[in-house]
């Protein structure tokens, strides 16, 4: 892979952040998943919402950098250890949270990030559009998203209930055959 394309080496400070920040919150969703603490998997969902709120302020989307703290950070997760400490849920470690399916999970985990790579790859991978302040207010992306990326927006809202039923299918226990 070169680098020949002007523009895009050497990255700039602001694209160095933006990758920092894409690592910590992806390293943080892993350890959501991976961890056997449900209060510990909640607060390393915040550090995940956390660094998603600076990637969008690094691509100047203020509004949505703002609604992603105030709306998951602030009201998600607290829900969630609210929910946790209400219900009296186990808080130290647990071996209910393992349903088994740590194989079948890690293969649609790898498909789905190697699709989704790939797509955004071949689909954007000469695209570079330099980010102007201001841009990221609430006008102009919601004049974004409701006119000119209103199916994409509708796309992703489908396959994001997808996954989330997925999710659910593979993460109980007691779905399948009677012994």
């Amino acid at each position: 892979m070169t680098f020949a394309s002007p523009g895009l080496w050497p990255p700039t400070g602001q694209e160095i952040v933006f990758l920092l920040l894409g690592v910590v919150a992806a390293g943080a969703a892993l350890l959501v998943v991976t961890t056997r603490q449900i209060v510990h998997a909640a607060l390393w969902l915040v550090v995940s919402f956390g660094a998603l709120a600076g990637c969008y302020l690094m691509l100047t989307a203020e509004f949505v950098a703002w609604v992603q703290v105030l709306i998951y950070v602030g009201a998600v997760v607290v829900l969630l250890l609210f929910g946790i400490m209400l219900t009296r849920a186990p808080i130290g470690p647990s071996t209910d949270l393992d349903s088994g399916n740590k194989m079948v999970a890690a293969v649609v985990a790898v498909a789905t990030a190697g699709v989704l790579v790939t797509t955004v790859i071949d689909g954007f991978g000469t695209a570079y559009a330099p980010l102007r302040p201001g841009e990221g207010g609430a006008e102009p992306l919601g004049a974004s998203i409701f006119r000119t990326w209103v199916l994409p927006f509708e796309a992703l809202s489908v396959l994001l209930l997808a996954a989330l039923i997925g999710a659910i299918v593979l993460s109980r226990t007691d779905i399948g055959g009677k012994d």
